[in-house]
């Protein structure tokens, strides 16, 4: 497929300039999508506009990718009901910095004929006085020009409203767009949805100093079937940076999407084919329990973002919740995994000598309501330690049976699960 025509397959454009088409056929194109520096981490949000920029390479047009040192100073208001707070030279500095390990990845800064660049805009931004900025690009913007951009109009009618120095972005990314035409000849800019009135302010302002077509391309804003915003959990934003959002959570996120959000997102998120994403989707309308769409997800996009070594972590500690060998599992991926199980805390030396009943313990940490109760899930084969069956009531749980000497797993039935943490 033609790009546009990929784009359109996969479901990523919401809205695109006219002449674009014709552009990206008759000739290598480059093009631009700026990120938000306003975190330390880009989150699974970010991934369909860099699937974009890495689609846009792959089809031999030239990406850059734009980290916003300058812009990220004063804030973007597009789709936000409320000002951000202003960030510190330094912040800005440490998330500009996490935000290029995470773009590097995904574009090819080699390529003979198509090298992808990532610029950041603080280098023509910084230098740009007040009094040249006004004189050079303000006169050529209306106020009533500015007031019609849905951005902006959507703050005025918000309670907070909007500050001069949110009002002034669309200025400031439409001379982002002017540089990058004089400098590299770029002609394409790529955005969410929420963008297009920044994109086609740049737009305009090419084409009235530099007598040029300029064009834009926007995504639509993912959400859910359930109506949440795409990427956002009970737990909080998932990451793509580990150490915010572990890999294991990371997989599992993906793990559990809706049935009715699968098929959109192996289109937006992996380089799967039509092929094989049509096969996929049979397999979901035929055996939807199977989760045979999901599970593919979560391996490719685990892999790309993460790796394989951390694919493989991700599937062995998945494989723990499903009754598999969890003395593998490291003391970082059993807190990992375990997280949100309830847990309590023992003494190391009531495991001493001839050790604790595993009846008393399954008591304590409340898997049974009484000692008898205990006894009869244990002679049903219903209780498990460290996921392997209990034979006997008459069992006694010892320093031994802890992992890494500090955890003990117990499980009832396939699904109810207690970490016991040793302690002391």
């Amino acid at each position: 497929m033609k790009l546009l025509e990929e784009f359109h397959w996969r479901g990523m454009v919401y809205q695109a300039s006219e002449g674009l088409e014709a552009l990206l056929e008759r000739e290598r194109v480059t093009g631009y999508i700026g990120f938000d520096p306003s975190a330390p981490s880009l989150h699974v949000g970010s991934l369909l506009p860099l699937m974009a920029l890495a689609r846009f390479q792959r089809h031999g047009h030239r990406p850059i990718a734009i980290v916003g040192g300058g812009t990220g100073l004063i804030g973007d208001p597009s789709g936000k009901s409320e000002e951000r707070p202003l960030l510190s030279h330094e912040q800005l500095e440490a998330n500009l910095a996490g935000l290029r390990r995470q773009l590097e990845p995904f574009l090819d800064f080699s390529a003979r004929d198509n090298a992808a660049l990532l610029l950041n805009n603080a280098d023509w931004l910084a230098p740009l006085s007040m009094m040249e900025f006004l004189r050079e690009i303000g006169k050529f913007f209306t106020v009533n020009y500015m007031l019609n951009k849905e951005s902006v109009r959507r703050r005025l009618e918000s309670a907070e409203g909007i500050s001069f120095t949110e009002f002034s972005y669309m200025l400031l990314q439409a001379y982002d767009y002017l540089v990058l035409f004089d400098r590299y000849g770029c002609r394409l800019q790529m955005g969410g949805s929420d963008q297009w009135g920044n994109i086609t302010a740049g737009m305009d302002l090419i084409e009235r100093l530099r007598r040029v077509q300029a064009h834009g391309l926007v995504f639509p804003l993912v959400t859910t079937a359930a109506g949440r915003k795409f990427g956002k959990t009970e737990a909080g934003t998932v990451w793509l940076d580990p150490k915010l959002t572990s890999p294991y959570r990371f997989y599992q996120f993906w793990l559990n999407t809706d049935d009715r959000d699968v098929i959109a997102y192996l289109k937006f998120f992996t380089w799967l084919d039509r092929h094989e994403i049509e096969e996929l989707e049979h397999a979901l309308r035929a055996a939807p329990e199977q989760r045979t769409a999901q599970t593919r997800l979560a391996r490719e996009v685990t892999r790309m973002v993460h790796g394989s070594d951390a694919l493989a972590r991700a599937e062995r500690a998945s494989r723990a919740l499903f009754g598999e060998e969890v003395s593998a599992l490291s003391p970082e991926e059993l807190l990992d995994v375990f997280q949100e199980v309830p847990s309590t805390h023992v003494e190391t030396s009531r495991l001493a000598g001839n050790g604790m009943s595993i009846v008393e313990l399954a008591l304590l940490v409340g898997l049974a309501p009484s000692k008898a109760e205990a006894r009869r899930l244990i002679e049903g084969g219903g209780l498990y330690l460290n996921n392997r069956r209990i034979g006997s009531a008459n069992h006694t749980v010892s320093r031994n049976d802890a992992l890494h000497g500090r955890f003990l797993v117990l499980r009832r039935g396939q699904k109810e699960f207690r970490l016991v943490r040793l302690t002391g």
